[in-house]
C-alpha cells in the first residue's frame, strides 16, 4: 500500500467526500476535515474498512483560524508528510442582488472561501517545504471567471481562490510545490441546497433541464491531476457539463 497522504477540507459531502473515497480506491491515506463530526466519522469508518487505509479525522470549521492552527500545526508526526492538500471547503449562500444581499452570508462567504484557504494552506505549506514536495488542490469556481447576475460576492471569493492559487505557484515555486486550481461548473451536490438554505425545490429547478456535473467527475480531475510525473504541473483547469460554455450560458432541453 502507498504511504501517500492527502489532506481533504470539506470532505463531509459534495466534492470533499468523492474526492476522499476516490484518493482512499486508490491506496492513499486520508485527512479529512468537517464541521459535522458524526457525518465525518462516519466516512473514516467506511473509508477505512472498505480500503483498508489509514484515515486521520479532524473537526473543525476552517473559518476559525485558531482552530485550523491547533489542529493542522500539531498534526501527528506519521501525518506530517502530506503529498497533496485539497482546499475544497467552500459555499455559496444566498442567491441575491448586491443591494438586497445578506452581509451575514458575505461574511460566512469571505471567512470560509477565502480565508479558510489561507488558514488551512498556512498550516500545511511549511510541512511541504521541509521536503520540497507536495501538491496544493485548489477548488475554485467558473464563478472565478465570469460574473454572474446576483452572484457579487461568491463570485469574488472563488475569483480570490483564483488570484490565491497563481500567487502560490510563484512564491512556492523554489520548493517544487505544485498548485493547480480546478474550477467546476455546474454541479449536483448539496451547493444549492446549501445556497437557498434548504429549500430544495428551488435548489432542484438549477439542475433541470440537462446533465449536470457530478462529484465524481471533479474527484476523478483532482486524481489526474495529482497522479502526473512530478515535472508536469496542471496549473488552471476549467471544467464545465457539455451542457454549459460558461457561468453564463447553458443550453437546456424543453
Amino acid at each position: 500500500m502507498p504511504d501517500n497522504i492527502i489532506l481533504i477540507t470539506g470532505a463531509t459531502s459534495g466534492f470533499g467526500k468523492a474526492i476522499a473515497e476516490k484518493f482512499a480506491a486508490a491506496g492513499w491515506n486520508c485527512i479529512i476535515t468537517g464541521r459535522r463530526n458524526d457525518r465525518l466519522q462516519e466516512l473514516a469508518a467506511h473509508l477505512t474498512t472498505t480500503y483498508s487505509i489509514k484515515v486521520l479525522p479532524l473537526c473543525f470549521d476552517v473559518q476559525q483560524r485558531d482552530a485550523v492552527l491547533q489542529h493542522l500545526g500539531n498534526l501527528p508526526q506519521q501525518w506530517q508528510q502530506v503529498d497533496v492538500l485539497v482546499n475544497n471547503a467552500g459555499l455559496a449562500l444566498g442567491r441575491d442582488t448586491f443591494d438586497t444581499a445578506s452581509l451575514d452570508d458575505w461574511d460566512t462567504m469571505i471567512d470560509t472561501n477565502v480565508k479558510g484557504l489561507l488558514y488551512v494552506s498556512k498550516a500545511i505549506v511549511p510541512l511541504m517545504i521541509q521536503r520540497k514536495k507536495g501538491h496544493i488542490i485548489n477548488i475554485g469556481s467558473t464563478a472565478a471567471k465570469e460574473v454572474y447576475p446576483a452572484g457579487n460576492v461568491y463570485c469574488a471569493t472563488k475569483s480570490a481562490v483564483d488570484a490565491i492559487s497563481k500567487a502560490q505557484r510563484i512564491d512556492l515555486l523554489p520548493y517544487s510545490i505544485k498548485v493547480t486550481a480546478i474550477h467546476p461548473g455546474a454541479a449536483d451536490t448539496d451547493f444549492s441546497v446549501v445556497r437557498f438554505k434548504g429549500d430544495e425545490n428551488k435548489a432542484g429547478n438549477v439542475y433541470e433541464g440537462y446533465e449536470p456535473l457530478h462529484a465524481a467527475d471533479i474527484a476523478d480531475t483532482a486524481f489526474f491531476c495529482a497522479s502526473l510525473p512530478a515535472h508536469v504541473c496542471i496549473n488552471d483547469l476549467v471544467m464545465t457539463c457539455t451542457a454549459q460554455a460558461n457561468s453564463l450560458f447553458f443550453h437546456k432541453n424543453g
